[in-house]
């Protein structure tokens, strides 16, 4: 093989598929709906006269969707095509959105954001299976992060664009947007989405309940829920943590919020790329450094130039680890992955709601919009434990295939 054919050879196994960057942008739209009620919490609380506290049991509410909805969604549309699943997905997500834009009872908007949890919840298992499937051999890791990071431009985009629309036309208005996107997205994701290969294994709920006896899978979920729950408890409350602590204006928020969103765009790439050469390297510093920058918010909350730098290192670090826990789940659990891949974000979503919601119990105590900043920094302390035992874990299963 000559020079030249060597060199397209190897662009054309480090390019990936196409349909990594639909499902990217089909995530986006997941990734907004989740958190753009972060930056309009205050709006939220007053049109439908209750606190804001109250108003971040959307966030909440939404994560225990998909706690619950991604594992039963994923069984229950086992033997569907792939493509109609993700399609399918998108049009209950816009179904929610647009009970949630014309509905004035809070516990009616609380059942449509259940709903379309569960909807997101399945469009993400799927999502993250296809775009592993789709990449070349080693390059499962940077697939899912080009995904994930569909998310975490959301961050950067989405939820700052919908928090200024929300603050500037009424915080309804986001959904009404995300509702049209989501019916063309539909279209467009049941086009493009390959139709699932006759080479996979006939779909098997016994196989893919098989695949979680891997003691390794439970470890990676606790994971997952350390790494939501330290970021996304300080993330859900942000507003108040600006313009309470550090005394920032409410119309500021977005711009802040678009920091976090770099960072964790950035960190989701990153993570991905050099997950997949040192794995634990990527989780390890990751772990720490989040820990690290928790802390140094909770005391430096006061400074707003500290502050704002310090929540971009927040995305960064604290969302750079998912696409290599994912990868793992996955290929632990290789015959049957749909499960554990819905699994994660039914752990990333558990890490979220139980961070809202001893976020908001903090945010009511003594220590005030500081408090959710305390809980993110206990929880990121925990997710040093299962990342040391699956270590272990991992050098022991080495050790014992050496032996044999």
């Amino acid at each position: 093989m000559t020079t030249t054919q060597l060199s397209e050879t190897t662009r054309g196994r480090s390019r990936l598929p196409g349909i990594v960057y639909v499902l990217a942008a089909g995530v986006f739209l997941m990734g907004t709906t989740e958190f753009v009620v972060a930056g309009i919490l205050p709006e939220i609380a007053t049109d439908l006269d209750i606190t804001v506290a109250d108003a971040g049991l959307m966030v909440t509410v939404f994560a225990v969707g998909m706690i619950v909805g991604t594992p039963l969604m994923a069984v229950a549309t086992l033997r569907l095509r792939r493509r109609v699943t993700l399609a399918l997905a998108l049009v209950v997500f816009a179904i929610g959105h647009v009970i949630v834009a014309v509905s004035s009872s809070f516990p009616v908007i609380l059942g449509a954001r259940f709903l379309t949890a569960l909807s997101t919840g399945g469009f993400w298992a799927v999502a993250a299976v296809v775009a592993a499937r789709a990449a070349c051999a080693g390059a499962s890791s940077r697939a899912l992060g080009i995904v994930l990071g569909g998310g975490m431009l959301a961050n950067v985009i989405g939820v700052p664009l919908g928090a200024f629309a929300g603050q500037t036309i009424g915080w309804r208005g986001p959904f009404w947007a995300l509702t049209f996107l989501a019916l063309v997205g539909a279209v467009v994701i049941y086009r493009l989405t390959p139709d699932d290969s006759s080479d996979d294994p006939a779909p098997s709920i016994r196989r893919e309940l098989t695949s979680l006896r891997d003691v390794r899978v439970w470890l990676v979920l606790a994971g997952c829920v350390a790494v939501c729950g330290s970021s996304l408890a300080v993330y859900t409350f942000i507003a108040p943590l600006l313009t309470d602590n550090t005394g920032l204006s409410s119309a500021v928020v977005p711009l802040v919020l678009m920091v976090y969103g770099a960072g964790a765009l950035i960190g989701s790439n990153l993570g991905g790329r050099l997950g997949a050469r040192r794995p634990y390297g990527v989780l390890f510093a990751a772990a720490i450094m989040t820990f690290l920058v928790l802390v140094l918010l909770g005391l430096l909350s006061h400074h707003a130039i500290v502050t704002v730098a310090l929540i971009g290192f927040l995305g960064l670090f604290g969302m750079s680890t998912n696409p290599v826990l994912i990868g793992k789940a996955v290929r632990y659990a290789d015959q049957a992955p749909t499960l554990a891949s819905a699994l994660c974000t039914s752990a990333f979503n558990v890490g979220t709601a139980l961070g809202s919601w001893m976020a908001a119990g903090a945010l009511d105590s003594a220590w005030g919009p500081t408090g959710p900043v305390v809980v993110g920094a206990a929880v990121a302390a925990f997710y040093l434990i299962p990342l040391v035992l699956l270590l272990m874990r991992d050098r022991a299963d080495s050790r014992a295939s050496t032996v044999r």
